[in-house]
């Protein structure tokens, strides 16, 4: 992180927290030695604790793009799927893409019904090349607006080779009814631009930029029936903005003040009230009134209510600010007392790595806008800008406010009839001091290592009769994720895997009628996925430990049903609980016969026993003829997701063998049992040694390709066939120092591949002298080898090991020091190593024993 944004962040942050408890800004100087170190302190800390433990969330289940069932649409040659408008009443979902525009069937959207090509003129193009722009992509005709102006058309607006342009959509036959019009304003210039549009009752609301250079931002009014109104073209008003949602809240009706509509933008911008030596982002809410028809000599054809005010996403206790918001979604359901507005947020340095979700309530958006403290710039130290609290009395009416019963009976009916110096102020001062700040004060949802781009959230009543918001939030490498705040505590019920490739997901929609669905656009397509899964959990404790609020278990069915369905609920004996306490579900029981797999091996070989685990809270328990495993044994060992591997199995390894999951739940342990295997020998192979592939072993042992049936006791971590693995002990936990002349061994083992290859080198030249090497092949083609190095040095040298193969190499690397023969060697050694070394020094031992037995039998002329 630069100087600069060190700079930056640490006075924001100061100034955030003064907020949550002064209700204040102050922004101070600090000396600058004491600042670094603060700063250090902070994000060093911060790092630290998210790293281990952190607000963050683990999704319970992991979903492929193929393991459920997703419906996906694209048409060959059309790219940039990324404006959807979905119709719920005609039962369409409307695509806005790079020169098309497509009806699909909402509730399967591979039917393709209807489409339109809207293609930029040979004309356009040319002068949009002129202009420095690419002709492949930039100079083409990106649709942006898809906005309903009435039941029989659509508004629609593409960016037209950096010409913006609009038409109206004709449902009936779906062409365009060549009324074009310009669309500077209402329509961005450059596809990669931000931009938000809102259509409320047929006038359209738009933010974007008004030019070809995106240089002048501004919040547009498009209105057959009202003026035109916009921003002022002013750093106060907008600066840099990066727009992201807009969207009406409806006021108007039963107001007992006779209060306004209200459109609301969310973007971030460049801050203009702090002191830093960069740019500090900063989230924002815009606020104007419906009604507003600006000023009649001051703010002509400008916004008289545009007022904005500070978006804060912060985690306190970590000192630590969300500034930059992706997206933002409004919560408006019948039954719900006022909205509720959701954020996505991250944070300017993006190297942080943490996402989060906020939530406000509508009210204290309003409380904001209604009685919060305006900011005003003040010159201070050699004409040096600075925004500082406006101390003094606004003037009446309150600027930024909308036409009120209060205001009609001072005959100000409407805003040109505002006095000017009520204008005049508003114009001089849209921001507010005052910040909204999130419902409980921080973030519902934090996530670590994922960038949130979109959000959708649902409002569902479970069967407990209380009312859960489900929280959807898209990534830009094509991952869903589904939480639920439960007691406060959130809970990622699943990620989805939603785009079959890794890319962002530009646009999410959520359907609100029947069983509801999903869409998710992006550049290459879009996807329709349902809300829940329930079918995919298959047991009782699987249904209910996943506290999916749409999913319930049917006891007598035995299948876990959607309750969104028509009659889930009737007559039914449905079980489910979203703190995730399973104790109503039947008693587990023990596996059948015929869920056991024979498994049959050679002694003293390997053996492999798959177990996938449905959760990503669980753990695998194993049980052998009914006793548990334990986990300090050197012969067992979890592989890949919950597998086990057994190497050398001899007589006492035989039998039942058990995987089972346990997952914890509202303070208690569930468990499952998944899979079984009855292991035994195939006894029509041969004994494992003989005197003549030990004698063999020995006396090759300063050669590399040893074979052995002997596998080593401590082979643990994932084994994909296709990936190169090294294992425990590296290098790093052996020798680090020897006395001259004295013998000493460093061990390196790895699993991969069938052409994996230990190479050594020490000192940077390879070696293959005092090289021992173990090959032994695991299930599905896999090799595990072994090799071990047994010298003595006369200096100081630095070993690697390096394990090579077509799908890669690993490297472990450990430098040994010679030191005198009166310092004591540094012969500690981890716990694996041990355990290794000691079953190495046995098998040794063994070899020994029948070479002794066969140089005898040859002297006696035995054999």
């Amino acid at each position: 992180m630069t100087w600069e944004k060190k700079l930056a962040s640490c006075e924001y942050l100061s100034s955030q927290q003064k907020p949550l408890l002064q209700g204040n800004l102050t922004v101070s100087r600090i000396p600058e030695s004491n600042m670094a170190l603060s700063i250090l302190g902070m994000f060093l800390g911060l790092l630290l604790e998210v790293s281990t433990e952190g607000p963050t969330g683990i999704p319970r289940t992991s979903w492929k793009h193929h393991d459920v069932s997703l419906i996906e649409f694209t048409d060959p040659g059309i790219f940039n799927y990324s404006t959807l408008l979905l119709s719920e009443d005609k039962q369409a979902l409307y695509v806005g893409a790079r020169e098309a525009i497509f009806e699909l069937n909402m509730g399967n959207i591979s039917i393709k019904h209807n489409q339109v090509i809207w293609k930029v003129p040979e004309s356009d193009m040319e002068k949009c090349i002129l202009k420095g722009k690419s002709k492949e992509t930039d100079c083409l005709n990106y649709i942006r607006v898809l906005q309903v102006v009435s039941d029989d058309s659509l508004y629609v607006c593409g960016t037209h080779a950096f010409q913006p342009s609009c038409d109206y959509l004709s449902l009936h036959d779906f062409q365009l009814e060549k009324k074009f019009e310009d669309g500077r304003g209402k329509c961005s210039f450059d596809p990669a631009q931000s931009f938000t549009t809102v259509m409320v009752d047929g006038e359209l609301y738009s933010g974007t930029a008004y030019n070809f250079l995106g240089s002048e931002p501004i919040i547009y009014r498009y209105s057959q029936m009202q003026s035109l109104l916009r921003t002022e073209y002013s750093t106060s008003w907008l600066n840099e903005p990066s727009f992201v949602f807009a969207d009406v809240i409806r006021e108007s009706k039963n107001s007992p003040d006779g209060d306004d509509d209200k459109i609301y933008f969310f973007f971030t911008e460049v801050s203009v009230e702090y002191e830093f030596f960069g740019k500090l982002l900063i989230p924002r809410i815009a606020r104007v009134c419906k009604g507003d028809l600006g000023g009649q000599r001051t703010l002509q054809k400008k916004w008289t209510s545009f007022l904005k005010a500070k978006l804060v996403c912060s985690m306190s206790e970590l000192n630590f600010v969300f500034n930059v918001v992706h997206d933002v979604f409004i919560l408006k359901t019948p039954d719900s007392k006022e909205p509720i507005i959701y954020g996505v947020f991250t944070s300017q340095w993006g190297n942080v790595g943490l996402s989060a979700v906020c939530a406000y309530n509508m009210s204290s958006v309003g409380e904001v806008f209604s009685k919060g403290k305006y900011m005003q710039k003040a010159t201070v130290e050699q004409s040096h800008t600075k925004w500082v609290r406006f101390n003094g009395v606004p003037p009446s009416p309150r600027p930024g406010a909308c036409i009120n019963n209060n205001d009609r009976l001072q005959n100000i009916n409407s805003s040109l009839h505002l006095p000017d110096k009520t204008l005049q102020f508003v114009r001089d001062h849209p921001l507010l001091e005052d910040p909204v700040l999130p419902i409980g004060n921080g973030p519902k949802l934090v996530a670590k290592d994922v960038n949130y781009t979109q959000i959708v959230v649902d409002r569902v009543q479970a069967l407990d009769n209380n009312v859960y918001d489900v929280i959807f939030t898209g990534t830009d490498k094509g991952i869903l994720h589904k939480s639920i705040i439960y007691d406060g505590e959130v809970h990622i019920v699943e990620e989805l895997r939603l785009l079959p490739n890794s890319e962002p997901i530009k646009t999410l929609l959520l359907s609100s009628q029947g069983t509801r669905f999903l869409y998710a656009g992006s550049d290459s397509g879009v996807v329709q996925s349902p809300i829940a899964f329930c079918e995919k959990y298959s047991s009782c404790e699987d249904c209910i430990l996943a506290r999916d609020p749409y999913c319930a278990w049917d006891s007598d069915a035995k299948i876990c049903v959607n309750i969104l369905l028509p009659n889930a609920n009737s007559e039914r004996n449905l079980i489910q609980n979203l703190n995730g306490d399973a104790h109503k579900c039947p008693s587990v029981k023990s596996l059948s016969p015929e869920d056991y797999q024979m498994i049959t091996v050679k002694p003293g070989s390997s053996a492999e026993l798959p177990c996938r685990l449905n959760s990503n809270l669980a753990h695998a328990v194993w049980k052998l003829n009914g006793a548990v495993l334990s986990a300090e044994s050197s012969k067992f060992h979890l592989i890949a997701e919950a597998g086990m591997l057994i190497y050398s199995v001899s007589q006492e390894d035989l039998g039942h063998y058990e995987c089972w999951s346990e997952e914890q739940a509202n303070g208690k342990n569930f468990t499952q049992a998944l899979t079984g295997y009855i292991l035994s020998f195939d006894i029509a192979s041969p004994s494992p040694l003989s005197p003549v592939d030990s004698f063999s072993l020995s006396s090759v042992e300063h050669t590399p390709s040893v074979s052995s049936s002997t596998s080593p006791p401590d082979l643990q971590g994932s084994a994909e066939s296709s990936v190169v693995h090294l294992l425990p002990p590296l290098l790093s936990d052996q020798a680090q120092s020897v006395h001259a002349h004295e013998l000493f061994l460093l061990f390196c083992q790895a699993v991969g591949p069938s052409d994996l290859q230990i190479q050594w080198e020490v000192n940077g030249r390879n070696i293959e002298n005092f090289v021992t090497e173990h090959k032994h092949t695991v299930m599905n083609g896999r090799l595990f080898v072994s090799s071990w190095v047994r010298e003595d040095i006369v200096s100081d040298s630095h070993y690697q090991c390096a394990a090579k193969s077509a799908a890669g190499n690993k490297t472990s690397q450990v430098s040994i020091r010679l030191i005198r023969k009166d310092v004591a060697a540094d012969h500690s050694f981890s716990r694996d190593l041990s355990q290794w070394r000691s079953a190495l020094n046995g098998h040794e031992k063994l070899l020994q024993d029948w070479k002794k037995a066969w140089e005898i039998c040859e002297q006696e002329d035995i054999l």
